[in-house]
C-alpha cells in the first residue's frame, strides 16, 4: 500500500490530468453509471462520500465540509482518498484527497471545454482567488497560451493576488472582453450581470453543488448551450441548471452532457455562448487518482 502527498499529488501535472479525464470519457466511461456522492450530516459540517468504479479499480473519497473553518484560517473542504484493486479490492494507495480535488476539477472543466476553445492566446477572467480559481489558470496554461488573466473578488485587499473588484469599470471590462470566465466562489447567487459577456464566451462554474446555490444568472444559462457532466447529476444537485429551469429559462432537454462533447458526438454551435457546470463527481477522482499511483510508479 502506497501513501501519496499532496505534493506526491500535484507532480501528475494540470495537463496529464485533462488526458486521464478525456480518455476516460473518449475510452467508454459514461458518467450517468456513477454512484451518486453521499452527504451525511455532522455536528459542525458533513461528510461527502465518493465512490466509484472503473475496470482495472475501485476507490472512495471521503471529504468533510466545515463551514466554520475559514474563520478559523483552515480549509472548509479536507478530503482523503483510498486507491483499491479493481478485481481483489485490496488497497492499494491512500491519496492526499483536498490535493486531488485541486487538481481533478480543474482537470474536468478544460477536459469539458478544450473542443470549444478558441485557437488563440486565451484573454481569461477568474471570479475567485482560492484554489480552484489559481488550479484553474494553470490547467488552461497547460493547454493554451494565456494572453491575460484578471481574478475578480469582492474585496482585493484579502488575497495577495494581482485582483480587481467586482462590479468595478476594470472588472466590467475583463468580463466584456474575456475568452474563458471561471467562477469558483461559495457565492449562492449570481456574481456578476451576464449581459456583460459576450456571445462567444466560455464560461466555467464549479462553485457550488447544491441546488438551490448558483453563481451565474438565469439570463446566461438560458443563452447558452449548457454542458453538464451528466443530466440527471445536474438536475439534482447544480443550481445555476436547476434555477434557471424553475424560472423557464432553459430546459432539462437542451442539457449536454460532457461525453457528448469531448468524444465529438456533438458540437455546440457557434455564435452562442458555451456554460460548463460542473458539481464534482466521484469517476473524476477515481481516473485522475489512477493516473497519479501509475506517474509515481
Amino acid at each position: 500500500m502506497r501513501s501519496l502527498d499532496a505534493d506526491a499529488v500535484a507532480a501528475l501535472g494540470p495537463a496529464a490530468a485533462v488526458r486521464a479525464i478525456t480518455a476516460a470519457l473518449r475510452g467508454g466511461f459514461d458518467p450517468a453509471t456513477d454512484t451518486p456522492r453521499t452527504a451525511v450530516g455532522l455536528a459542525h459540517g458533513q461528510f461527502l462520500l465518493m465512490p466509484s468504479e472503473t475496470p482495472a479499480a475501485a476507490g472512495v473519497k471521503v471529504a468533510t465540509v466545515a463551514p466554520g473553518n475559514p474563520a478559523r484560517g483552515l480549509p472548509r473542504i479536507q478530503a482523503v482518498y483510498l486507491l483499491f484493486d479493481g478485481e481483489t479490492l485490496g488497497l492499494r494507495a491512500v491519496l492526499d484527497g483536498t490535493a486531488l480535488t485541486t487538481l481533478r476539477t480543474p482537470a474536468m472543466s478544460v477536459a469539458a471545454v478544450l473542443p470549444v476553445l478558441p485557437d488563440r492566446p486565451l484573454r481569461v477572467a477568474v471570479v475567485g482567488a482560492g484554489p480552484q480559481a489559481t488550479g484553474h489558470v494553470a490547467t488552461l496554461a497547460a493547454v493554451r497560451r494565456l494572453a491575460d488573466v484578471t481574478h475578480l473578488v469582492r474585496d482585493p485587499s484579502r488575497t495577495s493576488l494581482d485582483a480587481v473588484r467586482l462590479g468595478s469599470a476594470p472588472a466590467d471590462e475583463a468580463l466584456r472582453t474575456a475568452d474563458v470566465v471561471v467562477c469558483a466562489t461559495s457565492a449562492r447567487s449570481p456574481v456578476f450581470d451576464s449581459a456583460l459577456l459576450g456571445d462567444d464566451v466560455v464560461v466555467i462554474a464549479v462553485g457550488s453543488h447544491e441546488p438551490d446555490v448558483r453563481e451565474v444568472d438565469a439570463l446566461l444559462m438560458g443563452r447558452a448551450t449548457v454542458v453538464v457532466e451528466d443530466v440527471a447529476t445536474a438536475l439534482r444537485e447544480a443550481g445555476d441548471v436547476v434555477l434557471a429551469i424553475a424560472e423557464g429559462a432553459l430546459g432539462a432537454a437542451g442539457l449536454v452532457p460532457v461525453r457528448d462533447v469531448v468524444t465529438g458526438a456533438v458540437i455546440p454551435p457557434a455564435g452562442r455562448p458555451v456554460v460548463f457546470k460542473s458539481v464534482g463527481m466521484s469517476w473524476q477522482d477515481l481516473v485522475v487518482a489512477e493516473a497519479v499511483l501509475a506517474a509515481d510508479a
